[in-house]
């Protein structure tokens, strides 16, 4: 995830040309919710179609079934939004019996984007909007995403070798970062070592215990440089076997990662907060698990929230640990439902999809002012699965 700012950077205005492709569209799209942001297991980005493609009118939904696929058509879209991947797992065959919808998309050239927990973790998107809904300030990631970054690579040298040795790690590729080159740390120390037989130390006899002042070079690099710079330090070092670490380092992107905690600027019943996700997500029930109290006591304000759309509730500890008074999901496990009520938490589930497909609105705003040229229309025919009756 080298390089990776969140938010991202959108097209300027004045780069915007007549004749929209769909790789103009999938580039305001990478903007907005970084493929790198998704889910190991997941698959975003253009699953169907072809960048250099026009494209007039783009459809947003949750789940491309044949009925939006027939919208799609009848509204005269050339590319579709879907939130879930239309193609999750690897298809062998490409046939109207094995996979309808998708042929059916490409028979039809129809361009379809997913961005799924690409769009979930990053800043602004689904998870943001879900807690806009319940009105959290100071609110941060439950579960902030964590990519491997660049290392560390760390060697201790005498003070003589210190700018040979700093060169050629810099050579090499080391001590990059930004704008900035040939960066470097070093702090002084004491180094103590016993050549055993055969050993050629530079300093003092084999055979003897010896102390000496050394220097301990720290410089930042590329994974894929790691071998390249360690070969060029050991080149570069006096010592016959020079001691080098090299410590893998992960990168947190700012603000992004998986659902949202924080905090009401003033404490809220649990009715409260249900009736604001209910309107903000146009649903009539939602599920509740809360914690069984004996007596008949009034319902006490929370103050701490937490919440994840879609399929989050194994985040629940996460929300405990953050100390949430309520988690608001799409859904949970029974038995995870048992052990956060368990724990004194309350539950709110608003179906899967139901708490996705509201931020669909928020994404569209924002695609239509970044690229005004676009017509951007909401599926009337997306909807969840399941209906409480």
């Amino acid at each position: 995830m080298q390089g990776l700012t969140c938010p991202a950077v959108l097209p300027a205005a004045e780069e915007r040309v007549e004749g929209m492709k769909v790789k103009d569209v999938v580039r305001t799209l990478e903007a907005m919710a970084p493929p790198q942001l998704a889910a190991d297991w997941d698959n975003v980005g253009l699953l169907v179609g072809d960048g250099r493609g026009e494209v007039k009118k783009l459809l947003l939904c949750v789940d491309l079934t044949e009925e939006v696929l027939a919208e799609a058509s009848a509204v005269r879209a050339q590319m579709v939004m879907a939130y879930h991947p239309v193609i999750f797992k690897p298809i062998s065959r490409l046939t109207a019996a094995d996979t309808p919808v998708v042929y059916a998309a490409a028979k039809k050239a129809l361009a379809v984007y997913s961005v799924h927990t690409a769009l979930d973790a990053a800043p602004g998107g689904t998870n943001d909007v879900l807690a806009d809904a319940l009105a959290l300030e100071r609110r941060r990631p439950l579960e902030p995403i964590s990519r491997p970054g660049e290392c560390k690579v760390v060697v201790f040298v005498p003070h003589d070798d210190l700018s040979r040795v700093a060169e050629a790690a810099f050579n090499a590729g080391a001590g990059r970062i930004g704008n900035y080159y040939d960066c470097a740390f070093f702090c002084h120390g004491i180094g103590t070592f016993c050549g055993g037989v055969g050993a050629r130390p530079s300093i003092g006899q084999a055979g003897q215990h010896e102390a000496a002042e050394e220097l301990r070079l720290e410089v930042f690099a590329p994974k894929a440089c790691a071998g390249e710079i360690c070969a060029a330090i050991r080149g570069a070092h006096s010592y016959e076997t020079p001691v080098i670490d090299v410590y893998p380092l992960a990168e947190y992107p700012a603000d992004c990662g998986m659902g949202r905690v924080g905090r009401l600027s003033r404490p809220a019943t649990v009715r409260t907060l249900i009736a604001r996700v209910k309107k903000a997500a146009g649903v009539e029930k939602v599920s509740l698990a809360a914690p069984r109290k004996a007596g008949s006591a009034k319902p006490k304000p929370v103050s701490v929230v937490a919440c994840c759309a879609g399929s989050c509730g194994s985040l629940f500890r996460a929300a405990a640990d953050a100390g949430a008074e309520i988690y608001v999901t799409g859904e949970m496990r029974h038995h995870d439902a048992l052990a956060a009520t368990a724990a004194g938490m309350t539950v709110v589930c608003m179906g899967h999809s139901n708490s996705e497909r509201f931020a669909l609105a928020a994404l569209a705003k924002r695609l239509k002012k970044t690229l005004p040229k676009l017509s951007v229309a909401m599926s009337r025919r997306d909807k969840d699965p399941f209906e409480i009756i």
